[in-house]
């Protein structure tokens, strides 16, 4: 009778242990960044989002992490979003406008935004919620943009300092690929260049290129201000950068509401953690780039009504090209 009872208590005990400790999730996901550094804000969000998740699901939600090890180029990602190989991803907004998406490119504009607090009261407002509709629907419901991460805002480091635009003439920057702030380097005199990221620290070095722009901590964390044609750093505060959290629109609304409530607060929190911590990087790499041996330009002793005043006719003729007044005057206004 012994043997019988602790058989079926054993049993009973083995039948709970197996239900709690080893009961599938009910939906698994996979979210991924191409940053490899693990104190990179990306890094941070990302774990914020598998610790929301998988917490106000009570483990009904198995999240996935990977931060540069699903690939390091963005266009890797995206594809791995678009075939189902990922679940979720971060990316910068620019690759739309190759698929047909030439609206997106207003996040590229420079002098959009005037500061973070700025960039954020537009995100989080209803300029925001019009891109994030121009994605879904320009995109045939493929990307579903669950929150507006930040890369900090980006400035330009040279070979000297840069006060306003006539320091930029005939100096040939690294820029990024998007038209209208080519257009914009090209309106402040400067030659924009094509240098892969890679190898812009020996371009730098080698005086391939006179300069480059980008935020404190990507100019540190790759040393640029250690070259000579990066050393000085002027906070020209030109891009208040944008970053997608993006997730395929037709897996979302395959989930249950329950499961759409989970990531929809998920999402929040690591967008807010991912922000935090952006922030909080752009003071210490400030700082690392000063004790690295940079020469800093401060954003008050710049010229910035001379650089909006070459912005603001690009930004003017990209609205009309794609029918987004609407969308600008948003920005403008909340800037009041």
């Amino acid at each position: 009778m012994k043997k019988i009872l602790f058989a079926f208590t054993l049993s009973a005990v083995l039948a709970v242990f197996a239900s709690v400790s080893f009961a599938a999730p009910e939906l698994t996901l996979i979210i991924a960044s191409n940053a490899t550094d693990l104190a990179n804000p990306y890094s941070h969000g990302l774990d914020k989002f598998k610790e929301v998740a998988e917490e106000i699901s009570g483990g009904k939600i198995q999240v996935t992490v990977h931060k540069g090890t699903l690939g390091e180029n963005e266009s890797e990602l995206i594809e791995k979003l678009t075939m189902g190989a990922a679940d979720i991803v971060v990316s910068s907004p620019g690759f739309m406008t190759a698929i047909g998406v030439p609206e997106i490119d207003i996040f590229s504009l420079e002098y959009l935004f005037n500061s973070f607090q700025h960039w954020e009261k537009c995100l989080d407002g209803d300029f925001g919620e019009a891109m994030k509709k121009i994605v879904l629907e320009k995109t045939y419901n493929q990307f579903r943009v669950m929150g507006y991460w930040s890369s900090s805002v980006r400035d330009v480091y040279a070979k000297k300092p840069v006060k306003s635009p006539a320091d930029l003439k005939g100096l040939s920057i690294r820029t990024q690929s998007s038209q209208v702030q080519q257009a914009f380097f090209k309106g402040c005199g400067a030659i924009p260049t094509t240098v892969a990221w890679g190898e812009l620290y020996q371009a730098l070095q080698q005086g391939v290129v006179d300069g480059a722009e980008n935020d404190y901590t990507n100019i540190t964390l790759k040393e640029h201000h250690k070259t000579p044609n990066g050393k000085y750093i002027s906070e020209t505060h030109h891009d208040f950068t944008t970053r997608l959290f993006l997730m395929n629109g037709d897996r979302y609304d395959r989930l249950t509401e329950e499961q759409k409530e989970w990531i929809n607060k998920a999402a929040q929190a690591s967008t807010a953690e991912e922000r935090a911590i952006t922030y909080r990087m752009f003071g210490e790499s400030k700082q690392k780039a000063i004790d690295g041996g940079a020469v800093i330009t401060e954003f008050a002793d710049i010229d910035i009504d001379a650089f909006r005043a070459i912005a603001r006719p690009i930004q003017d003729d990209f609205a009309k090209r794609n029918n987004m007044q609407e969308q600008l005057d948003m920005v403008r206004s909340a800037a009041e």
